[in-house]
């Protein structure tokens, strides 16, 4: 998922993850105007457009040809009229087995503590992830969100998460104010991509 906020290099840092392997990148700028989003498209150039899933300003997936987009809760409906890939934020485990129905894949949010942003904390016990996952509701469909790590990408794969979503670890690599050289950040995308395997 990208950073909420727009920066300098961010154009150049996403082309060189899909160059890596970033198979799926969630669009991500609350707040922002439209405009800064499209420019951002623009500079990405189309050959990634169709890993891009957009977080409101849905008109960008048609105008942009992407790949969907995502909706932040389980019960907004998606555009009249609108037909592609749909996923969606759940914030309860409650909340997953309807919102698989009428989603491509779905996030659970927060399964850990947040690496970014320090007020949004773990939202469920290990037990209950472990209960869910043994029922069923959480499966190939629900992705990971929330301080996802190195550490604990492990325990993510046993619990039969279908992906994970990295944001913080990722991005608390490369300081957007005074660095330049985005080495790190790609080294360390390599790694949590390994993991995953």
């Amino acid at each position: 998922m990208t950073k909420p906020t727009f920066f300098v290099e961010e154009d150049k840092i996403l082309v060189n993850l899909f160059e890596e392997g970033l198979d799926n990148l969630h669009l991500y700028k609350p707040g922002a105007s439209p405009m800064f989003s499209e420019r951002l498209l623009t500079l990405l150039g189309e050959n990634y457009h169709s890993k891009i899933t957009v977080h409101g300003h849905f008109y960008l997936k048609e105008e942009y040809r992407l790949k969907g987009i995502h909706i932040d809760d389980a019960f907004t409906e998606p555009p009249t009229g609108y037909k592609g890939n749909i996923t969606r934020t759940c914030h309860a485990i409650s909340e997953l087995k309807e919102a698989k129905k009428h989603s491509n894949y779905v996030f659970l949010h927060s399964i850990f503590d947040s690496q970014s942003n320090p007020d949004e904390k773990q939202s469920f016990t290990y037990d209950e992830l472990k209960a869910a996952s043994k029922s069923g509701l959480i499966d190939k469909k629900v992705y990971a969100l929330g301080g996802i790590n190195l550490d604990n990408i492990k325990t993510i794969k046993d619990l039969g998460f279908g992906g994970i979503v990295i944001c913080g670890d990722l991005w608390n690599r490369f300081n957007i104010h005074n660095e330049i050289d985005y080495k790190e950040l790609l080294v360390h995308f390599e790694k949590l991509r390994k993991a995953t395997e």
